[in-house]
């Protein structure tokens, strides 16, 4: 037979198939614009300007593989609605002299339009997405965001590769559906009945080991979480297969526990909808699984970034304690202090009124943690190590002077204050020297090295200068060129209002320069900007996906529910001839979509708690340290969300309910 005829009988296919394929490649189109837009975010350049970048950047990359394994296991379930419903066409097809070859190619054909359809529209829908959602963030926000519009000629070949392999395997897998069926069974289609399947506790409980394997992950887990990403990935892979095998057999064993109740079995209505679902829950387990992780996606999302978005004025406090921070690294004190005093004399001829000031001197010694006691190491040596840690050392006086306190300390004793992680030791040893905790818990001075250490950062209070000599002598020795020196932090607050604290930073920076001043100087309201593009990219991401993956859970509830309406329209025809109700059928509905549709909302928020631990940490590392607006922004996108998938119960328990009763 001629290839034009196949080519024509499967495009004719597709088109009296209409109200079958259109939801499907609506999905697939989805599907291709959620992985391109993923995987377009991990190589966009303007991640590498973000806190946390390479953090950020593998997350994104990591999240692009998950989105792959779930467009295929998606659409390989999406498909397998297609083929249930076009078996009784190839019955007709093979009674009417059209071998299986035949068959098989005419599906190619078929296949080979739907992906070319799907790709281009996907990737034509996830660029144009992409634009308008930045753009409405740049509106929102009220600027510019490091994250800029970016097209990746890359990502759009990795997208066309996988997305062709994966219409390859549904090509296979719907080649071994029909092969498998003979003719006589084909012909009757969608009617075959699913036998019942068998309660498999085993795999319910492996799910659930493996959902519980993968929130231990999450809780327990202790490392830096630059090095805590291929651990994350192990957890929200262990988490996913586990939330397919606790849908795929854990539902069985919950509805057949129901169907033991005999009061609860033996009413009309739960009596139908918990014989039909236990009887097509393999099917229906898989679309369940995924509106559960989608909604997990989604709701992770979106509430980490509006956290971040929502705490960006406790994030620039933390990052930038004083309207202007300082930092000197003059190793010699007459030019430490004329530098001190060259800033005092501008404030005086700007005329600027310092309304609080800070001064102190610090020394940081990087050390790793080795049981008993810490060994300094260079900073890179320790950098994302697990058991590293920043000890930053001040004297009493300054510690009581910046704080307002009237703290004391006797011979070898120390106080020991946190950025992250509670010191919890009676004792600190470090070189030669072994101090006594006198106090683990209070707030350390606060500046920007300590709020942008991804380490733990323990600011260590010694009793006088002389000590602190002696550690920088102890350190030099054993360092050499590579020891730190003692700096100074010189903060000061104003009351000026921005333009002029930015004219006073430019001039401030100008004098630096001219002086060769060895340090740093930052300004609060100069960074403001700054910050808000950087964390606008953060919402930008959030709110992207997060609106993407609710968009495609609505899809695949959509395609749900008109694909078993279409298959229960028979079965519910013949209750109503033999007797049964409008209403009576309206009850029953409502009980078989109420049983389970609920189930994914209910798992999807444990699993957001169960990654709380691992998600503060991650916001933690963006310098958010305002845990209950990151609990208050879950709730309510909770709550936000729990609206939106209660009014999508309702708008598609109308549609099933209408081609059931059609």
């Amino acid at each position: 037979m001629n290839n034009n005829i196949f080519k024509k009988l499967a495009a004719d296919n597709i088109k009296r198939n209409n109200k079958s394929y259109i939801p499907y490649i609506l999905s697939c189109i989805v599907t291709v614009a959620v992985f391109y837009i993923m995987k377009s975010l991990s190589l966009n350049p303007g991640l590498k300007t973000m806190i946390g970048a390479d953090t950020i950047s593998a997350l994104m990359y990591l999240g692009s593989i998950v989105v792959a394994l779930f467009a295929l296991v998606f659409l390989l379930y999406a498909n397998s609605f297609l083929v249930k419903r076009r078996k009784k066409e190839w019955g007709v097809f093979n009674i009417f002299g059209m071998e299986r070859r035949h068959i098989a190619k005419t599906l190619a054909w078929e296949m080979f339009y739907v992906f070319i359809i799907s790709l281009s529209a996907g990737l034509i829908f996830g660029i144009a997405l992409d634009k308008v959602m930045f753009l409405l963030i740049i509106k929102v926000i009220g600027g510019t965001i490091t994250l800029g519009f970016f097209v990746s000629v890359q990502t759009i070949l990795v997208t066309a590769v996988l997305f062709a392999v994966i219409f390859i395997v549904i090509y296979i897998h719907s080649l071994c559906r029909i092969h498998i069926a003979n003719p006589i069974d084909l012909l009757r289609g969608g009617a075959v009945g699913e036998k019942e399947p068998k309660a498999n506790v085993a795999l319910a409980v492996l799910g659930i080991l493996l959902i519980g394997s993968g929130y231990g992950i999450s809780i327990i887990m202790d490392k830096p979480i630059s090095r805590a990403v291929p651990y994350l990935f192990c957890a929200v892979l262990a988490v996913i297969v586990g939330t397919y095998l606790f849908f795929a057999a854990g539902t069985i064993v919950f509805l057949k526990m129901l169907r033991k109740r005999k009061n609860y079995y033996y009413k009309l209505k739960h009596f139908i909808s918990v014989s039909n679902l236990i009887y097509r829950m393999k099917q229906n387990a898989v679309g369940l699984a995924n509106i559960c992780i989608l909604s997990t996606m989604s709701l992770v999302m979106v509430s980490s970034t509006g956290a971040l978005i929502f705490g960006l004025d406790d994030i620039i406090l933390t990052q930038y304690p004083n309207d202007f921070d300082v930092y000197l690294d003059e190793t010699d004190w007459a030019r430490r202090e004329e530098s001190i005093d060259c800033i005092r004399r501008l404030q005086n001829d700007r005329n600027l009124n310092v309304t609080a000031e800070v001064y102190y001197a610090y020394i940081i010694i990087p050390a790793a943690d080795h049981g008993e006691f810490f060994v300094p190491a260079p900073a890179e040596a320790i950098s994302g190590k697990e058991g590293g840690a920043n000890f930053i050392f001040v004297t009493l006086s300054d510690y009581n002077t910046v704080m307002g306190t009237n703290k004391t300390l006797g011979a070898n004793e120390v106080l020991v204050y946190s950025n992250r992680k509670a010191f919890g030791n009676d004792t600190f040893k470090i070189f030669d020297r072994e101090y006594y905790v006198k106090e683990d818990s209070g707030k350390p001075m606060g500046n920007g090295v300590i709020a942008s250490d991804e380490l733990n950062s323990y600011m260590v209070v010694v009793p006088n200068m002389e000590e602190m000599n002696q550690l920088y002598e102890l350190q030099k020795k054993k360092l050499g060129d590579l020891a730190a020196n003692i700096c100074c932090f010189y903060g000061f607050d104003t009351d000026a209002d921005e333009t002029v604290q930015e004219e006073f930073y430019d001039a401030l920076t100008d004098t630096f320069t001219d002086y060769e001043y060895q340090g740093t100087v930052e300004s609060k309201a100069d960074a403001k900007s700054e910050q808000v593009g950087m964390y606008g990219g953060f919402f930008f991401i959030g709110a992207f996906l997060g609106t993407l993956f609710l968009a495609a859970m609505v899809l695949i509830i959509y395609y749900k529910q008109i694909s078993e309406g279409n298959d229960d329209r028979e079965r519910f025809a013949i209750m109503q001839k033999v007797g049964m109700s409008k209403q009576e059928v309206r009850a029953s509905i409502r009980s078989q979509v109420q049983t389970v549709f609920f189930l994914p909302l209910v798992i999807a928020g444990v699993h957001v708690i169960a990654a709380f631990p691992m998600i503060s940490k991650l916001l933690l590392k963006l310098n958010l340290r305002n845990t209950g607006l990151y609990i208050g922004c879950t709730t309510v996108s909770f709550l936000i969300f729990a609206t939106i998938y209660t009014i999508i119960y309702h708008l598609t328990a109308r549609i099933y309910y209408g081609i059931v009763n059609r």
